[in-house]
């Protein structure tokens, strides 16, 4: 099966506890709704505070705990954004760097989800894109703009 036919069913040939997303198969922990939202909600309040490392470990059960592709994309996303900044503040451009590719990457594919869970996907891949072309920017973490949630 090619990987682009993994990507659009989530779960063929996958092991015990792990999804297809992308070409390779990674976590899923399913969670309720109200709990994803929970750590996704976290995961947000910490980065907005400027604990990049604290958001993305927030943000991961939200990511794992779904077997929408979309609604992963967009946590694995925001996680790439908060780990940006974690490099950030170790000082490692490159570090940045290869997060927010990765970042607007997951993010591209997030469909929907950014409008279902409140956040302004186009907005923050243009901001990424600003920093990814002016590096002299990057070290200055993009503000995740909400939205009120479909």
């Amino acid at each position: 099966m090619s990987p682009a036919d993994r990507q659009s069913d989530p779960r063929p040939g996958a092991r015990p506890g792990r999804i297809w997303q992308g070409d390779r198969e990674k976590a899923y922990r399913p969670l309720a709704p109200e709990t994803r939202r929970a750590a996704f909600e976290a995961g947000l309040a910490a980065y907005a505070r400027g604990d990049f490392f604290e958001a993305h470990e927030d943000l991961e059960p939200a990511w794992m705990g779904t077997d929408d592709l979309e609604e992963r994309a967009l946590h694995q996303g925001l996680i790439k954004v908060a780990a940006a900044y974690v490099h950030a503040g170790r000082g490692n451009p490159e570090g940045i760097s290869k997060n927010l590719v990765g970042a607007r990457r997951h993010l591209t594919l997030a469909g929907t989800a950014g409008t279902t869970w409140g956040v302004d996907v186009p907005t923050l891949i243009a901001d990424l894109d600003i920093r990814l072309e002016r590096p002299d920017l990057a070290l200055a973490a993009p503000v995740i703009r909400r939205t009120e949630p479909t």
